[in-house]
């Protein structure tokens, strides 16, 4: 019988979400503290709308280009999702209006709708996408986002694109895991320590990149939903002394759930809210966590284009690295 119960246990053990026990655990009124400590408002300018984007200076984009020495891109945008999952309960939907079975046909043509915000679709969230006691990034009405969308704040600001370093953080790879478990969190001292390790530094108008090892854990034991691995809200405080521009993961970039009673986002609160910076939520890392490994090279040029949408909270998007 104790043998039974062993492998019944091992087969059990992946399939559960495991939580962290929270080593630095915060309150509420830690989480505020840290809005106004790590404010950026105000910092490019009274009517700024572009945020820590602002730290893409042209001089490191040059820098950023100088990284492309192989000629190897590889892309972070995850196929669509088509299928209702526990991750996604609203599916990318692909319609054809013509195509080449129809008689007489001359055009084949279709229609693409998405609800992208959420757990499953590769997304860009604009400074616009969170509100806080009624404000926006910078001090903005919550007001000037209106049925009609965003009149500050939105995705079109960055129409010309985002051009910079990307800088990869494998922690499944720092850890020696396949996956990080959903709930599991990210601290600080983990960020320092993967930067010994890869031999990088990040620096101010980077675009980090944190690898959970999302999608793995999902072909691995299926679609999940609630709990997810993720920063810990401290280091939020951290990469905001890092100056960078964007923050990005293979899922919502923040631990979930976050310890932090009355506070469920403390990530999303942190970045877009008081520090300005945008998003990238469910990127699928894998092949970039592969090349980046075969490569010894965790740092890239990486290219952002949302949609030119006038008035949008985001967009789904391709992201690319190239190394």
């Amino acid at each position: 019988m104790k043998k039974l119960a062993l492998i019944v246990f091992f087969f059990w053990l992946p399939l559960a979400p495991l939580v962290a026990q929270d080593k630095q655990p915060l309150t509420k009124a830690d989480i505020l503290n840290m809005v106004d400590e790590l404010s950026n408002w105000g910092r490019w300018g009274s009517d700024d709308e572009l945020g820590a984007i602002n730290l893409i200076t042209p001089e490191k984009r040059r820098q950023a280009a100088r990284l492309v020495r192989e000629g190897i891109s590889v892309s972070m945008a995850r196929d669509v999702e088509t299928e209702i999952a526990a991750d996604n309960p609203k599916p990318f939907v692909h319609t054809m209006l013509s195509d080449g079975q129809t008689l007489h046909a001359q055009w084949c043509s279709d229609n693409f709708s998405v609800s992208y915000h959420g757990f499953a679709h590769s997304h860009i969230d604009s400074l616009c996408h969170y509100v806080h006691e009624q404000t926006l990034y910078n001090g903005i009405s919550a007001k000037t986002v209106t049925p009609n969308g965003a009149r500050k704040l939105d995705i079109h600001n960055l129409k010309n694109g985002i051009f910079t370093r990307g800088i990869l953080i494998d922690i499944p790879a720092l850890k020696g895991l396949d996956y990080l478990e959903p709930g599991t969190p990210i601290y600080p001292e983990d960020l320092e320590a993967w930067e010994e390790k890869a031999g990088v530094k990040i620096s101010s108008g980077d675009v980090v990149l944190i690898y959970t090892g999302r999608w793995a854990r999902r072909e691995a034991v299926g679609p999940w939903s609630g709990s997810q691995a993720g920063l810990h809200a401290t280091a939020a405080r951290w990469l905001g002394k890092r100056d960078i521009s964007v923050l990005g993961s293979d899922g919502g970039s923040e631990v979930s759930p976050s310890g932090i009673p009355g506070v469920n986002s403390p990530v999303h609160l942190l970045m877009l809210h008081s520090l300005g910076v945008h998003m990238l939520d469910n990127l699928d890392l894998e092949a970039l966590s592969d090349k980046s490994s075969e490569l010894e090279r965790w740092d890239f040029l990486l290219t952002v284009a949302p949609l030119a949408v006038p008035g949008g909270t985001g967009s789904p998007l391709n992201p690319i690295a190239t190394f």
